[in-house]
């Protein structure tokens, strides 16, 4: 039976793949760069969307002072129900909110165009493209049930237990306020949990991940009698140094999830002084530290504050103020999401024609909000091998479409295999 039930959620996907893929367009055409984070309007325009496919989404708006406070502009997140009867509640969690488009564009950011099979746009793979992949997953899995008007009723007669689709708007900041405040609210509490991702993996864990903002004082001064003054850059530079020494030694400590290497630390931004003819009197750094599965948040922050500590210590006349910006815990590997890596490793490989490995990742997602509240996890979905091959967050940003159309079929099949009555 369950063969002819695969065939029946293959041909349904490719019967309806042209709506889906204007749906995955709709979704690009709506910007939701963050910052700024203005990303109602996105969650709004999805919710209509939704309602025309007969799912009625739930927009939980999260209060504007704590969106405010979080230096984003408006989060609307959304939850789609589907109950089935009794059983395991499965979320589906994808993340609309996305870095800026920068510079470099050859495509139209907000286009959605289709060229050569693929369909460009910001977030056109991380991860708008797994609104589209869960969204038409669920429809192929109802429409088994009562193809001309499927309903989460009538789907009961094949299906025990109960989807969630989580939309959510607050990744790119850490998702607090996206995952996390659903959880925090107890608007969500699934069983199990599939989370965008790409075609030709399972991801089952995860970095994680501490950004801080290192503030250099020193005293501003002339440039010609530099002397009367303590220059923050030199202040700055020293602690770069150690903080870039200290980046050598992390290769020391090895992670034994697969996928995962050693500890590392990026200074991504520097700003400071106020014109070429003054001693600097101010340098802010913000800095990365990728922390593996195997090491303790809080000790990992106390030691890249004592670097910068002893480093500043060397500089008579500098202060430093050290803020902490983010603090997201690693998410370790879990093995009671046994049946859901098994069931997209199965179909996995029978649609794309190799085998689909389990890893972890170097990157931190919005999955460890669940795992903290011990909710097996996986993260699954439609794009390509790597990040660097979707060009996700650098110009041009794009998804094969066939990997699209394949992933939906992976994920209705196991939907249906963790769900079957």
């Amino acid at each position: 039976m369950s063969s002819n039930v695969y065939a029946q959620l293959d041909a349904w996907v490719d019967a309806h793949f042209d709506e889906e893929v204007r749906f995955l367009q709709a979704l690009v055409q709506v910007p939701t760069d963050t910052p700024p984070g203005h990303n109602t309007p996105h969650a709004l325009r999805t919710a209509e969307l939704l309602k025309g496919f007969g799912f009625e989404a739930e927009a939980h708006e999260v209060p504007q002072q704590a969106v405010h406070d979080y230096g984003m502009q408006s989060i609307t997140n959304l939850i789609v129900r589907r109950r089935y009867g009794a059983g395991p509640v499965i979320a589906l969690n994808a993340h609309g909110d996305v870095v800026p488009p920068g510079e470099g564009w050859t495509q139209k950011p907000y286009g959605g165009e289709i060229d050569n099979g693929r369909l460009y746009g910001r977030a056109s793979a991380v991860s708008k493209s797994d609104f589209a992949s869960y969204t038409f997953a669920v429809r192929a899995l109802e429409a088994l049930a009562a193809p001309t008007a499927p309903t989460a009723s009538t789907a009961s007669t094949l299906l025990q237990g109960g989807i969630e689709l989580l939309f959510t708007y607050d990744e790119e900041f850490g998702g607090e306020l996206g995952p996390g405040w659903l959880l925090d609210k107890g608007l969500t509490r699934p069983d199990y949990l599939i989370a965008a991702g790409f075609s030709y993996q399972v991801v089952t864990a995860h970095n994680g991940c501490l950004q801080m903002e290192v503030t250099v004082h020193g005293k501003m001064a002339h440039a010609a009698i530099p002397h009367t003054g303590v220059d923050a850059l030199q202040g700055a530079h020293r602690i770069l140094t150690a903080l870039y020494e200290q980046n050598q030694r992390y290769r020391a400590i090895t992670s034994k999830v697969e996928g995962i290497t050693h500890p590392y630390l990026n200074v991504g931004r520097i700003e400071g002084g106020t014109n070429t003819n003054v001693v600097p009197g101010k340098v802010v750094l913000k800095l990365d530290r990728r922390m593996i599965p195997e090491e303790n948040p809080a000790e990992v922050e106390a030691d890249v504050r004592r670097v910068i500590a002893q480093a500043a210590a060397t500089m008579p006349g500098i202060r430093v103020d050290i803020k902490r910006l983010l603090l997201a815990d690693s998410w370790k590997p879990d093995t009671r999401n046994a049946p859901l890596v098994q069931a997209i490793q199965h179909h996995g490989q029978e649609l794309f024609g190799e085998p689909i490995p389990t890893s972890g990742t170097p990157l931190y997602t919005d999955v460890r909000l669940f795992g903290a509240r011990g909710i097996p996890a996986v993260i699954y979905g439609a794009g390509p091998r790597t990040v660097l091959e979707s060009n996700a967050k650098r110009a041009d940003e794009h998804l094969v479409l066939e990997d699209l159309r394949k992933a939906t079929k992976v994920v209705a099949r196991t939907l249906f295999d963790m769900l079957k009555g």
